[in-house]
């Protein structure tokens, strides 16, 4: 019965988020159960298709990166896919009607990273950004408000700004990773090689006014929603502090992280506000 290759299917992108993303994963935990595997469909899909052009350097990421675009057409196309993350993932884009050209923008993001390494302009990082991180906000936001057009266009600039935020953020983090393994630069107009304390603070103001225009969204959001979301919110919020507090010398050279201490501290703290109804 294909229920059961479903249900394999949905647990194998719940196993893929558990574990690349201990504080996703925790977010997710915080969703309603009706949504909750919807999201591990989604980043089940996104985090193997960033593996591919991120990790895989001993293969060749073009052929298997073209490969697993053709099975992703597929399965949208079939509605049925024999690898249980695009099959988990097709079930929820045709459940939600989540539009194509989001995954399509993504996946235009992911094919750059087989071999752009510099955003000299602002445009190129903008378009860069939208597809590797704004369109999986509005991803989740279409499950979020459960297909509600007319809710999703009320909450759609707060999610991308969301979305854009946890990316930066990201590429603040792995900046070392990113520069030094990598050898990409995302930021417009800043030398990493030799990143300053003016450089990092224009970065760290520019996705202080992405959370600000996210979390704005976040108060709207519908109930099933709201506490996940915020959870993730205050996750990332917390690390960017760590980021701001941390001089720019020791992010090049060193992976900021939130220990896991912190990270249930920061879960007790939105459960309180949650429950106070303060957000």
């Amino acid at each position: 019965m294909k229920i059961i290759f479903d249900n394999v299917s949905y647990q194998s992108s719940k196993l893929v988020t558990e574990a690349y993303s201990t504080s996703f994963s925790l977010a997710v935990k915080m969703l309603s159960p009706k949504i909750r595997q919807d999201i591990y469909n989604i980043y089940g899909f996104v985090r193997f298709a960033d593996e591919i052009v991120d990790t895989f350097h001993e293969y060749p990421k073009e052929d298997l990166f073209n490969d697993f675009e053709t099975q992703l057409n597929k399965a949208l196309e079939q509605k049925i896919s024999l690898n249980p993350i695009l099959n988990a993932f097709q079930h929820t884009v045709h459940k939600y009607q989540i539009e194509y050209h989001l995954i399509e923008a993504f996946m235009n993001s992911m094919r750059q990273d087989l071999s752009k390494k510099e955003y000299t302009t602002v445009n190129e990082y903008k378009q860069y950004i939208y597809g590797s991180a704004d369109v999986v906000g509005l991803m989740c936001l279409t499950v979020f408000v459960n297909g509600n057009k007319e809710k999703y266009e009320e909450l759609k600039d707060a999610a991308m700004s969301l979305g854009s935020a946890f990316q930066k953020v990201n590429f603040l983090r792995d900046l070392k990773d990113d520069f030094d393994n990598l050898e990409r630069t995302y930021f417009p107009g800043t030398n990493l090689s030799m990143l300053d304390e003016v450089s990092k603070e224009k970065i760290i103001e520019e996705i202080e006014i992405d959370f600000i225009k996210g979390y704005l969204g976040i108060q709207k959001l519908p109930i099933e929603a709201k506490f996940g979301v915020y959870t993730a919110y205050k996750y990332y919020h917390k690390l960017l502090r760590k980021l701001k507090d941390t001089p720019s010398l020791e992010i090049k050279n060193t992976r900021i992280r939130v220990p896991n201490y912190q990270k249930f501290g920061v879960l007790a703290k939105c459960y309180v506000n949650y429950r106070l109804n303060l957000l």
